[in-house]
């Protein structure tokens, strides 16, 4: 028999919105308080549900989002590309008490055990909030795994928390972030990194083998499935490749 506080895990918990920043042209990110009995590891997901929201339209009052802050704050972050719904509407023009309900977290797309193995990821535009919650915990856990992650984004006006995951690689010996804007003839900013898209070539250059780490790929249905499919043609075992879709952004 489960007792009172495995009930309350398994509960959808009330939350406050706190804050809210854009943090990339048309990316804003949602900081909640965090209710005191929610639990979770970096790289879950939650759906969120407006209590009372100003406006609904077909697409309902509830939606699911990767937590963009890591287990170990005190707010919980939901990060999305703003589209003109009700749902973000509500969220974007609502007060800073306006208040959701909050599932348990769930979701298997987390950081693997065997600290020997790299973990590989692989994100594509706002498929970087579960990622930035893994590599927060595993700089604060002091992680001795080797974490290398690939980000791209079309411009670095588009590319959400690109300081704080500069900031990460300074303080964590052990994680590599190599960034790259694939159209930067639409930029107004210098950018001196990569310009290519992902592919089998830029990850040669950057990894020493590409057989043995656990892959993660996190970002448009598109850029998931090219990801995969080339990872599978360079002999990575198809074991070794998570993935975590996110549509309709």
């Amino acid at each position: 028999m489960g007792n009172a506080t495995d009930e309350v895990l398994l509960a959808d918990q009330a939350a406050t919105l706190i804050s809210r920043e854009e943090v990339a042209e048309g990316t804003m990110a949602f900081h909640f308080e965090k209710p005191s009995a929610f639990r979770f590891t970096a790289g879950q997901s939650a759906d969120v549900t407006l209590i009372d929201p100003l406006e609904t339209d077909a697409e309902g009052n509830t939606r699911t989002f990767s937590i963009a802050s890591p287990p170990f704050a005190n707010e919980l972050v939901f990060t999305t590309r703003m589209r003109n719904t009700a749902f973000k509407r509500s969220l974007k023009e609502g007060t800073l008490t306006t208040k959701v309900k909050i599932s348990p977290a769930a979701g298997s797309f987390t950081l693997h055990k065997n600290l020997a193995k790299p973990a590989i990821f692989l994100a594509g535009g706002i498929g970087i909030t579960p990622f930035l919650s893994m590599v927060q915990q595993a700089d604060r856990d002091r992680l001795s795994q080797k974490l290398y992650l690939f980000y791209s984004n079309r411009r670095p006006e588009d590319a959400a928390f690109l300081d704080t995951l500069m900031a990460l690689e300074t303080t964590n010996p052990n994680f590599r972030l190599i960034c790259t804007m694939t159209e930067m003839s639409k930029s107004k900013k210098e950018w001196k990194g990569e310009t290519a898209l992902i592919d089998k070539e830029m990850l040669c250059r950057h990894l020493a083998n590409l057989q043995g780490p656990i892959y993660y790929i996190a970002g448009p249905p598109t850029m998931v499935t090219v990801m995969r499919t080339a990872l599978v043609s360079a002999g990575v075992e198809e074991n070794d490749i998570r993935t975590d879709e996110f549509a309709g952004y």
